[in-house]
């Protein structure tokens, strides 16, 4: 019996699609695995290419699977969906993975190893105890200001909310003091979570040879190394710096037609973490070039002459992209090309 040369899987919690093609297209199998026997069926099958669509779990089947010999490749699946016939089921999901990964000109997603997972996970952790603490000193205001409370929006007003629920003279009721104290209590306890999650990170970056590297450019700091060292793939993947810069979506859209080429907005389609971090140390980096000046003639201060800082920024975004995969492919440090 002719073996499977392409195995697509359609991923899920319990119960799995498998449909095994050879390499003219002819269907060897279908099948419908449990989790637990996805791993022993593949165990048995020759060496070939499994293809699964790039999601939370994938990465971590990619890697038990290639462990096994076969090549493994994740697909985007919006890249899968142009080869689903007709009905949307399971079974076709299957099959759309086999028919899309056989595309010469296919663009897959780099398995994530394990360490990058972890960092992405403390990465990810931090910001969300840093968007809850801001939901609620965000509430906390929103509440009190109907009581008559009213404090600006900084640390400054924080402080001067939480002395103000501790003022005996405020016309507060002591059942709206209770409720603000759960409210300072669980602020407090998110500052601490993030003041030890930002010292994790501060210590991970000293011992991290990438992130020392990153960080000798301007406006690369230590939660933009580590961003980058997170959620980027290999740099070897990508042909040249602007490759990378459009992957992470620092490069405009294009409506172009009639041979008429028309550049829109910037496109946002790509790693949200790093280009967010990369735009604010472009931002920072303009903050400081305007405030203790320029040299003349340089780069930075003709862009500023003809754009607005936000636009500047986003476009000295896209140059810092272009550099950190010649630091990163190169493995040297930052080289200022004012200076050459």
């Amino acid at each position: 019996m002719t073996h499977a040369t392409i195995i697509g899987i359609d991923l899920a919690k319990n119960v799995f699609h498998l449909h095994g093609t050879h390499d003219d297209g002819t269907v060897v199998f279908r099948k419908k695995l449990s989790r637990g026997q996805v791993l022993p069926f593949l165990s048995e099958q020759p060496n070939c290419l499994v293809a699964m669509e790039a999601c939370a779990t994938a990465h971590d089947w990619a890697r038990e699977i290639g462990k096994l010999g076969h090549g493994t490749r994740l697909i985007p699946p919006q890249y899968v969906k142009p080869y689903v016939k007709r009905q949307k089921n399971d079974t076709a999901d299957a099959e759309a993975i086999t028919e899309a990964v056989s595309r010469r000109n296919m663009r897959f997603v780099e398995v994530k190893s394990e360490e990058q997972q972890v960092s992405a996970m403390a990465y990810r952790t931090r910001q969300m105890f840093i968007g809850q603490r801001t939901q609620t000193v965000n509430a906390l205001r929103s509440h009190l200001s109907e009581h008559g409370i009213i404090a600006p929006k900084s640390k400054a007003g924080i402080k001067k909310l939480m002395a103000m629920i501790e003022d005996d003279t405020a016309l507060i009721s002591e059942k709206v003091r209770d409720i603000a104290r759960v409210y300072v209590d669980h602020i407090e306890q998110l500052t601490a979570k993030i003041s030890d999650a930002t010292e994790a990170m501060k210590a991970a970056a000293k011992v991290s040879e990438t992130a020392k590297r990153l960080q000798t450019m301007p406006g690369i700091g230590v939660q933009t190394a580590m961003a980058i060292e997170a959620f980027a793939p290999d740099m070897t993947c990508f042909k040249r710096g602007r490759d990378f810069s459009a992957w992470l979506g620092l490069v405009p859209k294009q409506h172009s037609t009639g041979g008429k080429s028309r550049l829109g907005r910037v496109s946002k389609m790509g790693q949200a973490d790093i280009r967010s971090q990369l735009i604010r140390g472009a931002m920072s980096v303009i903050t400081a070039a305007t405030r203790f000046g320029i040299k003349r003639g340089a780069w930075l201060e003709r862009l500023l002459g003809r754009k607005p800082k936000l636009v500047a920024a986003v476009t000295l975004a896209n140059r810092m992209a272009r550099a950190v995969w010649a630091m990163l492919t190169r493995n040297e440090g930052y080289r200022n090309p004012e200076a050459a």
